[in-house]
């Protein structure tokens, strides 16, 4: 069975998130649909996955809500159900900075859709610039981009400041899975003073869905927050995991290390796991495998939810 996977978000004022909770829960849980929404004053922020008709009806739900009629969402497509169940969570932001005057609804960068995001980054006054965490980079980026090689979104903005110099008077291109990041740090960008902000509309995900691998300045993967781990240029699963020590995303030779035992361990974690840690992941792996004989999914193994 195929599971259509959509990400969507949307920065608009919802009066009271709390009341929209229960029955959005209720519909999605209704219609089959699992992943994770976040709601908050100021938006919303998920994704979510199932059969295509529950995903519509869900998405059809979302945008009945007052100033929601044009929410977006990017799909895809899994082989396995990439969430083990579906929760819906009351936040202060949908996606957390952690500096003042970060609002999207005052105002952020310029929307460059894929067929002239490469435009940009062929102008010599651009400086291309990976928002994300450093294991998502680590599997994948467009050619030429800077990795801030920061652990959290929240360390973003000292970076920024820290290399001000060099960013001043230039064309500042910014990119993230969805879009949602780049939203909030153009806004903060645009309250600093940058003035040529620019970021991928829709995000790396649209950027794949719509220009052909060929003419693609995308290299390697897109790792995504749930089951599948990564993406690779068609949008289909890679061959990817997640370290049961350290969370780090895992390939095929990254798996061949003598450091990598699975569930376990890897390269980035062996040396600084105690054996009480060691004791504790390989019983969990223990009972994931067991499971997995039977044909289940522990409840374990709920990978980056």
């Amino acid at each position: 069975m195929s599971h259509l996977v959509a990400a969507l978000y949307k920065f608009h004022p919802i009066p009271d998130p709390e009341a929209l909770r229960a029955p959005l829960l209720a519909h999605c849980q209704a219609q089959g649909v699992r992943g994770i929404l976040l709601l908050a004053r100021e938006g919303l922020n998920g994704t979510i996955s199932g059969p295509p008709e529950g995903i519509q009806a869900v998405l059809d739900w979302l945008r009945a809500i007052p100033g929601f009629a044009d929410l977006q969402h990017k799909e895809s497509h899994a082989h396995q159900a990439p969430f083990a169940r579906m929760k819906v969570r009351i936040k202060q932001e949908i996606v957390t900075m952690g500096v003042p005057d970060a609002d999207p609804l005052q105002g952020v960068g310029t929307y460059l859709p894929p067929r002239e995001w490469d435009a940009l980054l062929a102008d010599p006054d651009t400086v291309l610039i990976d928002t994300r965490n450093d294991y998502e980079v680590a599997i994948g980026t467009f050619k030429g981009a800077i990795d801030p090689d920061i652990e959290s979104f929240r360390a973003f903005p000292q970076w920024i400041q820290d290399h001000r110099e060099q960013l001043e008077g230039k064309n500042i291109a910014m990119f993230c899975t969805g879009g949602i990041r780049c939203e909030r740090a153009t806004a903060w960008m645009k309250a600093q003073g940058f003035e040529k902000v620019f970021h991928l509309e829709g995000g790396i995900l649209r950027y794949l869905e719509q220009t052909p691998a060929q003419q693609s300045n995308w290299e390697g993967e897109c790792f995504v927050f749930d089951r599948r781990i990564a993406l690779n240029h068609d949008l289909e699963p890679g061959d990817w995991c997640l370290c049961g020590g350290c969370r780090w995303p895992l390939g095929a030779q990254d798996r061949l290390h003598p450091d990598y035992e699975e569930g376990v361990s890897c390269a980035h974690c062996a040396r600084s796991l105690s054996d009480h840690q060691r004791a504790s992941f390989r019983e969990r792996q223990k009972q994931i495998n067991l499971a997995r004989e039977r044909g289940q999914v522990h409840q374990l193994q709920t990978q980056a939810e």
